[in-house]
């Protein structure tokens, strides 16, 4: 009955002002871009940097320009996939709470194309820039710089089994195009089992939707990981974690956490999803919360088997960030942004309610986890060459302006609730 009194057929509706800030953003975010590319071209964008082997290699300022855009690619493709895990999770959990709130993560999902192009588009064109182990002259046993340890690794990231490395990594190809592909499928079949729901009714999508969500979190196990060490941990090739795919996804998922409450907030504040309440935001605000500190459990774990060790190949990943002029401070920055703004800010219930705190703060865990990515490619990439300026803004804003874009267009095109979940009541009379 109480479905009865609540509008669960409201639709949002992408206003042309809406439209107008978001465009505002992506040009602002390109006059950026051209003041950074301007400043780094002739203000001293060409230098040398010593890579691992000693050799001295040519810097030139568009290998910064490949390197943000791969910040940019990782991140925001973690927060879309970190939207399609989030409907997965609740259909396997049998969660009836979150049922007025799939919506807005279900849409992240669209944004998969654009990131595998510019994905593979950087790769392909920068890769010699961004990753020392694709230079084949390391796996070259006559070669002054021949590198044992990667000519180890050489069927990893070329052709398995081979005896030498090939100019074109192959297997690392190969692995980019079918994540993304596999995702993209699972998405849609995901997407399009919602929609149904919504038409038909019933629990035959609902169960099919359990067996795709089972499907796609399985698989995104095994390639949230391997895409981690991928599209990261192979930029310092000689360095290796095996906490780095934890690390990674859980700063993903909190980041997809932050996006997804940002957005909940922000419908609400402007009159959208009535049947969604503070208890709906409370929940939210405990996922931010718990999270947060899982990140930090993982990133004290790493970082403190590394110190404790000592192994001079694993301690030069936080050697190169923490005596760095550059990048010291972003270290600190990531650990008050990501860990004790959000654990002291949310520690109440009562701010775990409040739309005002959860806003500062899924900001402020965004922005923090953005500096996250940016110190993971940054020193491997460009040594002391990379920095933060008007460069990296543009480009965040740009992919932002994206992302945004994509993600409300197709909020826009469906119903804001799933109004034929067959939990929706239970999500409409949810308490805690």
């Amino acid at each position: 009955m109480a479905a009865e009194i609540h509008d669960i057929d409201e639709k949002f509706v992408f206003t042309p002002k809406l439209k107008k800030t978001i465009f505002t953003v992506l040009g602002i975010g390109v006059a950026a871009l051209v003041i950074g590319m301007l400043i780094a071209a002739f203000g001293g964008g060409h230098a040398e940097h010593a890579a691992e082997g000693g050799e001295h290699h040519a810097f030139h300022w568009t290998t910064k320009l490949w390197a943000s855009m791969w910040v940019n690619n990782v991140y925001f493709t973690g927060i879309a996939l970190i939207g399609i895990f989030f409907v997965a999770i609740q259909y396997i959990a049998s969660a009836g709470w979150s049922a007025s709130i799939l919506r807005i993560p279900a849409t992240f999902g669209y944004f998969l194309p654009v990131a595998f192009v510019l994905t593979l588009i950087v790769f392909a064109i920068a890769n010699r820039d961004l990753f020392h182990w694709t230079h084949t002259y390391l796996y070259d046993k006559t070669s002054p710089e021949f590198d044992s340890i990667l000519f180890g690794k050489r069927g990893y990231f070329f052709i398995p089994g081979a005896e030498e490395a090939s100019h074109i990594p192959y297997f690392y190809y190969l692995r980019l195009v079918a994540f993304f592909a596999i995702w993209m499928i699972m998405f849609r079949l995901i997407r399009k089992e919602t929609l149904k729901e919504d038409v038909n009714g019933g629990i035959g999508h609902y169960k099919k939707l359990v067996k795709f969500s089972g499907a796609f979190l399985v698989f995104f196990g095994l390639s949230s990981s391997v895409a981690a060490w991928d599209w990261v941990m192979s930029i310092d090739p000689h360095w290796y974690s095996t906490m780095f795919g934890w690390y990674v996804f859980a700063s993903w998922f909190v980041s997809g956490l932050a996006a997804i409450t940002l957005i909940l907030v922000l419908l609400k504040d402007a009159g959208y999803l009535k049947i969604v309440n503070e208890n709906h935001l409370h929940d939210m605000g405990k996922f931010v919360f718990a999270f947060s500190i899982f990140w930090t459990y993982i990133w004290f774990s790493q970082f403190l088997l590394i110190y404790y060790s000592n192994i001079p190949e694993e301690g030069i990943y936080f050697v190169e960030r923490l005596k760095s002029d550059i990048y010291s401070k972003y270290i600190f920055l990531n650990l008050i942004f990501n860990f004790f703004f959000p654990f002291l800010v949310l520690m109440t219930r009562d701010a775990k309610r409040k739309s005002i705190i959860l806003k500062v703060v899924c900001i402020v865990v965004l922005v923090g986890h953005w500096f996250d990515f940016f110190l993971m490619v940054h020193p491997g990439t460009l040594k002391e060459n990379g920095g933060f300026g008007f460069m990296e803004i543009g480009l965040t804003m740009i992919y932002l302006a994206v992302f945004v874009y994509i993600a409300l267009n197709q909020l826009s095109k469906v119903p804001l609730i799933a109004k034929n979940h067959p939990m929706l009541e239970e999500s409409i009379h949810h308490h805690t």
